[in-house]
């Protein structure tokens, strides 16, 4: 089970330009990142295909991404059974996760939406504690393509990499961020999310820390529709060290 595929650099013109070859370089890198987000799909795709769709519907996956992938590499998805009835899923050398199947709860709790305000990022903004401005009503359809080269549709429901692209929308859509990079997530499923669903997307901030000379910020995230629908903790280097 698992499967090869070619990589695709699903945002290429996002403003985050560590998506852009030049940009990337100047960081330590060969090329233009593959978003983390359409690795984690191709990891997804994998545990539905080992689990069913079940998993789409109380699904879980603890991901991290350890080395770059690129636009052109060929990725090899593979899965090895680690007990307990979790698989541990790989893209190559690149990307890790755990992936079982559940009964999960809703955890996350904050005071109510506030509206989105963009700020610049920094240890004040980016404080623990720190409520973003929620994204209500957002068609699941306007990450569509993150899911690249898979099918956005999975038998009429969400590409799992669609949902977990909107962790990345909520963040970027609060502050103005230069180069950042998505480092891991932790996956709670609830529900499946609808191609043609729109949802409401809140997230605080609850970690917020540096190694290595980079910074890192956690981000608990809530998506919902009529009733919650995935849950993820959310990791990412919103300042990365420069390299050169």
């Amino acid at each position: 089970m698992g499967f090869r595929v070619r990589a695709v650099n699903t945002a290429s013109d996002s403003e985050n330009k560590i998506h852009d070859d030049a940009v990337a370089a100047a960081y330590g890198f060969r090329r233009a990142l593959v978003p983390g987000v359409t690795v984690y799909g191709y990891l997804a795709a994998t545990a539905v295909e080992h689990f069913g769709p079940e998993w789409l519907e109380r699904g879980a996956m603890d991901v991290r991404f350890h080395q770059p992938v690129y636009e052109g590499d060929e990725v090899d998805v593979t899965v090895t059974p680690e007990g307990d009835g979790r698989v541990r899923i790989e893209a190559g050398q690149c990307a890790a996760g755990t992936a079982w199947i559940g009964e999960h709860r809703p955890s996350y709790a904050d005071d109510g939406p506030r509206p989105v305000e963009r700020r610049k990022p920094s240890a004040e903004t980016l404080a623990v504690g720190t409520v973003l401005g929620a994204l209500l009503q957002r068609p699941v359809a306007t990450e569509s393509r993150m899911s690249a080269p898979l099918d956005f549709s999975v038998g009429g429901r969400a590409h799992p990499a669609a949902l977990l692209a909107l962790a990345n929308r909520i963040f970027v859509e609060n502050y103005e961020l230069g180069p950042w990079i998505h480092v891991s997530s932790e996956v709670r499923k609830f529900r499946p999310a609808r191609i043609d669903e729109s949802v409401d997307v809140h997230a605080k901030i609850v970690e917020q820390y540096e190694r290595k000379g980079h910074e890192f910020v956690v981000l608990d995230v809530l998506i919902s529709g009529a009733g919650p629908i995935e849950q993820v903790r959310h990791t990412a280097i919103w300042r990365p060290r420069i390299t050169r």
